[in-house]
């Protein structure tokens, strides 16, 4: 006989279970989590947190008419094995198989593409709106985690809702975490409202009620829990002065009131929102222990939880130690995390100093100008934010810190490729969007030695300065007792020669190496040269090169538009040189997710791609230079 979990190939199954069979397809669905992400590693945690819910929904609701769309979407993996993605589950975040987060070219029930927070909002008033100017009848549903309400975009969503339509459903879904448990007003706020003591008793006999009066109670619950939640110190209810209606807290583990709830919801003609509460990590103990941790992570032993041993420093780790070491020695340094302490290594700095140390939610755009402020007032400010995410702070980047010649430094891990992540996660831009931007320093280090350097450089100077780093293990070279500043704008040549100048971005470096190694072989005399500096550009030493090689090689883990090689070819033009530059980065397109490796070997991001475009360059003036003899 096959488990209930075998039977639903899509959410039409699902509607055809009772509340006593939808339960107990939680519990498989969650042991099929367990053990599959074992293997594959993933968000496991949030995942945990939502099956209850998303079956609900599911049950209740008809993808992909209805639109269904989760804030982030790192917890739709149940929504995928409900829509007929269950037989490939095993697969996901895998090579070739389901991406980790929803999207729209993988199935007809992912509406929305999604994997930076607080995105849903916007999106789903977008989507009823254009239902309302068709004359459509479908739902809009758009999951949110209370993470999702520290971001400016939600609140600027929620601004607009009441206005713009009439019918639109919101689940606040409530489990005080984000990556790191939530802070500021906002998680004070959710907190005050679920600690209510008239909550807790509604809380408690909410499921008996249901049972003893069936689905007519839910609406009779549902307000008496609305009235207690705004007899708080809070009265006014944000939501309600937004001009949603609030429903709510109820359980968002209680399958029975979770369906009736939505029925009734499915009524309501004006936007609303239903906050419910949930437990990241539900139903598997080492994910309770460890929140953080358990977010996402790589395989693990599905019984105990035990990660594999942990190998290197990563370079996030050496960022974070380097940064108490500076912070011991200057007293106006100080750090800034947008909700990922854990990420970005800075959980490691807090211990140290802090009062230092600033988590200011999902909030880069505040992040940045929290730190430009700050430096106003003679402090040095460090934003350790990922690459991709410090897209999001563009503006004011350019417009508060630059313009101002502020010392901000910005450190971006995650620089490149984000393999199992994915397009959302790739950081293959931050070259492109820093480097036009006046004033900015640009440096990327070849090894964790060179990171400590930068960061110790940064501190000197006078304006804005970015490091970009990847994510993974360092390079394992010594370590100096002490960084050094380095001379701004200045590279490092490795290794002299005449024939080829081959530059090798941070990391990429090594791809350089191995390349001179083969042209060496072969007879030809290479320059093997680690820039350092993107911006400003070592000039004087591409003048050099250009004056008497045949061609610059250059390596970025970047998109080669707008990149580390954009900027060399420029120079030479610049200079009047005609110097043919062949550049080895990523295409004009989003890059998949997959294994770091086999992805460059997809995309010609290898030594032999480099080797094959430059050879007829090197031969071509081997022949001109025998003609002239």
């Amino acid at each position: 006989m096959g488990t209930l979990l075998e039977s639903i190939h899509s959410p039409a199954d699902v509607k055809r279970l009772t509340n006593a069979q939808m339960g107990e397809l939680a519990g498989e669905i969650r042991e099929c989590l367990i053990h599959t992400l074992s293997k594959t590693g993933g968000h496991l945690g949030p995942n945990l947190g939502v099956v209850e819910l998303t079956l609900a929904l599911h049950k209740v609701f008809d993808t992909p008419k209805d639109k269904l769309l989760f804030d982030v979407s790192h917890q739709a993996y149940v929504h995928k094995i409900l829509t007929g993605r269950g037989d490939r589950f095993e697969t996901i975040r895998q090579p070739g198989g389901l991406n980790g987060f929803m999207l729209r070219t993988e199935s007809e029930h992912d509406c929305y593409g999604a994997g930076h927070a607080g995105t849903a909002l916007s999106a789903a008033l977008g989507m009823a709106v254009a239902r309302d100017m068709a004359g459509g009848a479908e739902h809009v549903v758009a999951v949110a985690g209370d993470a999702a309400f520290t971001n400016g975009i939600s609140f600027e969503a929620l601004n607009n809702v009441a206005s713009q339509t009439r019918r639109l459903i919101v689940v606040l879904n409530d489990n005080e975490w984000s990556i790191d448990r939530n802070v500021g007003a906002i998680a004070g706020y959710f907190h005050r409202i679920v600690t209510n003591p008239h909550y807790q008793h509604l809380h408690a006999s909410a499921h008996k009620i249901l049972e003893r009066l069936g689905g007519k109670t839910v609406l009779k619950v549902a307000r008496r829990a609305e009235e207690a939640a705004k007899g708080m110190l809070w009265p006014s209810m944000i939501f309600e002065e937004f001009g949603l209606q609030y429903f709510g807290p109820i359980d968002g583990h209680n399958i029975p009131l979770l369906v009736e709830t939505f029925k009734f919801l499915k009524g309501m003609d004006r936007p609303v929102l239903l906050h419910v509460l949930t437990q990241k990590g539900r139903g598997f103990q080492p994910a309770l222990d460890g929140q953080k941790k358990f977010h996402g992570l790589g395989p693990y032993d599905p019984e105990t939880g035990q990660t594999k041993p942990a190998g290197q420093l990563t370079y996030s780790e050496v960022f974070a130690n380097t940064l108490v070491e500076l912070a011991r020695q200057d007293e106006r340094i100080v750090a800034v995390t947008a909700a990922m302490p854990n990420g970005t290594g800075l959980d490691l700095f807090r211990p140290h100093h802090p009062k230092r140390y600033f988590d200011v939610g999902i909030a880069e755009e505040h992040a940045v100008l929290f730190a430009a402020g700050m430096a106003t007032q003679g402090y040095r400010p460090v934003c350790a934010i990922y690459s991709t995410f410090l897209q999001r702070a563009f503006d004011p980047i350019v417009h508060d810190v630059a313009l101002q010649k502020l010392p901000v430094v910005f450190c971006m891990d995650r620089a490149g490729l984000s393999g199992d992540d994915g397009p959302t996660h790739h950081g293959l831009f931050d070259i492109a969007y820093l480097r036009g931007i006046p004033e900015m320093v640009l440096m990327a280090p070849k090894d964790e030695d060179e990171l400590a350097d930068m960061m110790k450089t940064a501190f000197t100077l006078p304006g804005p300065s970015a490091i970009r780093y990847p994510r993974g293990a360092v390079a394992g070279v010594a370590r100096k007792p002490e960084p050094r500043v380095l001379e701004v704008g200045k590279a490092e040549v490795l290794v002299d020669g005449s024939d080829v100048a081959i530059l090798g971005l941070g990391p990429m470096i090594a791809l350089a190496e191995e390349l001179a190694t083969r042209l060496g072989r072969d007879g030809y005399s290479t320059a093997l040269v680690n820039p350092r500096f993107v911006k400003p550009l070592d000039r004087e030493m591409i003048e050099h090169y250009a004056q008497h090689v045949a061609a610059f090689v250059t390596f970025e883990d970047h998109v080669k538009m707008g990149g580390f090689g954009t900027a060399v070819a420029e120079a030479l033009q610049d200079l009047g040189c005609s110097v043919p530059v062949v550049r080895i980065g990523w295409p004009d397109r989003f890059i998949e997710h997959g294994k770091v490796d086999a992805l460059r070997a997809s995309y010609g991001l290898t030594v032999e791609e480099a080797e094959t475009q430059v050879l007829p360059l090197l031969a071509h003036r081997k022949r001109r230079t025998l003609v002239a003899s």
